[in-house]
Order: structure tokens, then sequence, then C-alpha cells
């Protein structure tokens, strides 16, 4: 063991309580894993684990019982039986009790057989060595490091190396081949960049067939994990690199390559994706959507089906984000991802996003503008933010002169909104009032009659109002021969 060094990270009372609480139970315990390597990082963490060399059950009341006696408040103690781990909050920070295990698995399982065990012996199950780190929070060398695999050194590195050899980490749980990815993307900055070790990768792209295995629910998580990362498109290059994109999302595969034909090549679809996944990153940093993030991996996933060579004009993509919008609840529902509103925000992103960028290449009417805006309703913000995303030219006239017209479409967004109120507009000409002036059942000539009234509001032929709807409405319909009913 190494010196005591808990300047700064050892600070807070609930360690010196679980200390006390653990001397008094006669079982050793010590902090492990992410909290240890972000105090090394200098990062937040409020996830607190604590392993036990006995019941974490048990050391978990008795810290809970110490609490309520020094604070006089409750302290609840959540209670896991059939993974044998405990948790408490403790002012903000939450903080899970676990006895020290050691794990073996079947081959064709992700269900481990489970022992109690030593800290050395727990140690060796971690994913990786910078998560292998622990405190003791004995009293006799409390604070003290116990790092067995060379945890500190690997961070100082920038290496994601697994404690024992790869293939049996990542036998036992395939899951950790991609959470190896996503600590590089997410531990990496631009100062310090965190690698795979080689051996690491050699195993994942020969083991890449365990992740057949896993739970869609549990890849997704990590998926989310990456994607809210500063810079998703590291993690999804990796996947690339590894061979796990292809049982992850494999219509990310087809937009790979450049086909080219008489000299004329289309842009790489691939590594555009990613840096518009980027590009978004960045404009969201403060506050990340990971919905948003979804859209823009999946912005141009339609343009494999929808390509086309024209000798005329070069490589076409017409509509590929109406075949994009219809793939998105495919994709969701293989993933087993929510198919509720933030599916259809996604999709909705994916479908509009050529709407903003095509009004920059065309004048920009007011008409235009207003359908754009009653298409995309609350959403006009993030499609926005998707569109600039989007101008990736390595030309860097073209992308001056898209980014002047794109700020046009933005100011004009503004004009629009304010003189006519049309984001999530509602048709003043309701089904209801139409049955009613004319007396009609249920029939196509009111959908005829709403849509009559909707284009004549957007194209700006009649103002936003139920006294002109009106109107329009019944010259329409004297046009198609309804009668009004007699009041």
């Amino acid at each position: 063991m190494s010196q005591t060094i808990t300047e700064g990270f050892l600070e807070s009372p609930v360690f010196g309580i679980v200390s006390a609480a653990a001397r008094r139970l006669g079982v050793r315990a010590f902090v492990i894993g992410g909290y240890v390597r972000d105090c090394f990082l200098g990062r937040k963490n409020d996830d607190i684990d604590i392993v036990v060399e006995g019941s974490g059950i048990e050391l978990a009341q008795a810290v809970a019982a110490d609490i309520e006696s020094k604070e006089h408040h409750h302290c609840n103690v959540s209670i896991f039986k059939t993974f044998g781990t405990a948790m408490l909050k403790w002012h903000g920070a939450e903080i899970e009790f676990v006895g020290a295990r050691r794990e073996s698995y079947r081959h064709d399982s992700r269900k481990p057989i489970v022992e109690d065990g030593t800290l050395e012996e727990d140690q060796k199950r971690r994913d990786f060595t910078i998560n292998a780190m622990a405190f003791s929070l004995q009293e006799e060398d409390f604070g003290a490091l116990v790092d067995p695999f060379g945890g500190i050194r690997d961070l100082a590195a920038g290496i994601i190396r697994t404690p024992l050899e790869p293939e049996q980490t990542y036998s036992d749980d395939p899951l950790r081949m991609l959470r190896a990815i996503r600590f590089a993307v997410k531990l990496s900055t631009p100062e310090h960049t965190f690698t795979i070790v080689p051996e690491s990768i050699s195993a994942m792209k020969a083991m890449k067939d365990r992740m057949a295995i896993l739970s869609q629910e549990r890849i997704v998580e990590e998926l989310n994990k990456i994607l809210v990362c500063p810079k998703p498109s590291m993690g999804f290059r990796l996947m690339d690199e590894t061979g796990l994109l292809e049982y992850i999302l494999p219509e990310l595969l087809k937009l790979k390559g450049i086909e080219t034909v008489d000299g004329k090549g289309h842009k790489e679809i691939f590594s555009h994706t990613l840096q518009v996944l980027d590009n978004v990153a960045a404009a969201d940093s403060e506050d990340p959507n990971v919905w948003l993030r979804w859209a823009a991996l999946l912005h141009d996933i339609g343009k494999p089906v929808s390509k086309r060579f024209d000798p005329a004009v070069g490589w076409t993509f017409h509509g590929h984000e109406v075949v994009g919008g219809k793939m998105v609840p495919k994709i969701f529902t293989r993933l087993k991802m929510p198919l509720n509103e933030k599916m259809k925000y996604v999709q909705k992103l994916v479908s509009l996003h050529h709407r903003p960028i095509a009004l920059v290449d065309d004048e920009v009417t007011d008409s235009a503008v207003r359908r754009l805006l009653f298409d995309a309703g609350d959403e006009i913000d993030d499609l926005m933010t998707l569109c600039n995303a989007d101008i990736t030219s390595k030309n860097p006239v073209k992308v001056a002169r898209i980014r002047d017209n794109f700020e046009l479409v933005k100011k004009k967004l503004v004009e629009v909104e304010e003189k006519d109120a049309i984001r999530n507009w509602k048709n003043p000409i309701t089904g209801e009032y139409v049955m009613q002036v004319y007396g009609l059942p249920p029939c196509k000539e009111i959908g005829i009659l709403k849509e009559y009234v909707k284009n004549a509001v957007l194209d700006g032929e009649i103002g936003n109002n139920f006294e002109e709807a009106d109107r329009a409405m019944r010259l329409k319909a004297a046009e198609m021969g309804l009668k009004e009913c007699q009041q």
C-alpha cells in the first residue's frame, strides 16, 4: 500500500462514519471505482461505491443508524437483496455498499456465479485498471491507495486497459467492450486523450460476436452516455474500428465510402454525419440533449436508399429526409428505445432537417417560412441547431455563403413568428364547426375545407384569425355546392 493521500479526496465526514461503522462490525471497507478515479482527474462525482469484505447491506444499515444519531433525521436505506447491495443518500451523494465478490461466468450467459471474496478478488473482476483503484477506510491506513494493477499510471498516461487479459474481461461481460469505448470518449479532453490499448482493440475485434448475447437496453444505455460526451464521434469511430458498429447500428455502416461515376463523387456521408454530431454536441454542450444528438446521428440515414446519379448534376439524394424519417421508428423498435414523443421528436427533426437548408437556396418567402414554423412547432429551435450543424463543406466560400443565407432564414423566422404567431398554430376552422354549419356527418368534404383554410393562412392569402378563415371556408363551400343549415 502507498502512503496516505487523503488530501481533498476523503474529507467528507461520511467516510469517517463508514470507517467507524466498519471497525465496529469487524469488517474492512474501501472506496472503490469511479469516485477514486475522478478524485485524481479533479472531476466531481456524487456516486460513491463502498466495497466491504463482509456484508454490504449490514454496513449500510449501521452507517444509516450512525447518521441518524448524529444528524437527528431519518436516513433511508434501499436494499437490493438479489444483488447483495444497499444504497443510501447523504447530502446529495448516492452511496452504494456491496460485499467484495469474486465472479465466474458461463460462456453462454451474462449471469455470473457470485461468491464472497476479498478486496483483491473484487478488484480483479473490475472492468478497467482505472476503475479498480480503491482508498482504504481502515483507521490504521485511512486514505491509502490500493492499486494492484497500476491504474494510477494508466490514468496519467491516458490508457484504457483491463486488469486481466482482455479476452477474459470481455468474455465475462461483452458490454465492457462498449464501456471501454465510452470511457475513452468520456475521459478524453483536448489536453489529455484517452486511448484503448492495442491488445484490447484486438480482443474486441476478435470477440465482437459476443455482443449478440447482450440486451438492447444495456447497449442503448452505453450509447446514450457516449452521445452526451463533448466529442461523441470518437465513440462511433472506435465502434467502427472494432467491428461493434455492425451489431449496434448497421445503418451507419451503409453511409461509408464514396462512389464515383464519370469522375464525380459525393460527400463521404459517414464522416459528414460524425462531424454534424460533434457540431451539435458543441452547440448544446451546456445542457446536452441526447435526443437532438440522436437526430444528428440519424439525419442522413436515408441517403444510401435515395442515392441516384444524374449525368447532368452528379449525385442526388432527393427525398432522403422522408426515407430517413420512416427509418427512425424501425431503428428505435429494434434497439428497444422509447416509441413515445422522444422517438417522434427525432423522427420530426430527421424528416424536416432539409427544409431550412432548402430555404437558403430558394427565395425566402413568408409562405415557406410560415409552413416551416407550422410543421416544426416547438422543435423549430432544435431543428435550426441541427441544420446549422449540417453545414460542413470544406469550401470556406461556400460555407460563408450558406451561413449568411442561413442567418436570413433565422431572421425571417423571427419576423414571421412575431407577425403571424404561426408556431403551434391551430386551424380556427374545426371539423365540428364545419359539421355544424353545413349539417354534415363525418365526410371527406370536411377535410377538404379545413385543408383549404390551412393553406390559405400559411400562404398568406388570408389573415390568421377566425373571421377571415370563416369567410374563406364559406366561399369554398359554396364553390363545392354545400348548403348552410338554416339556423
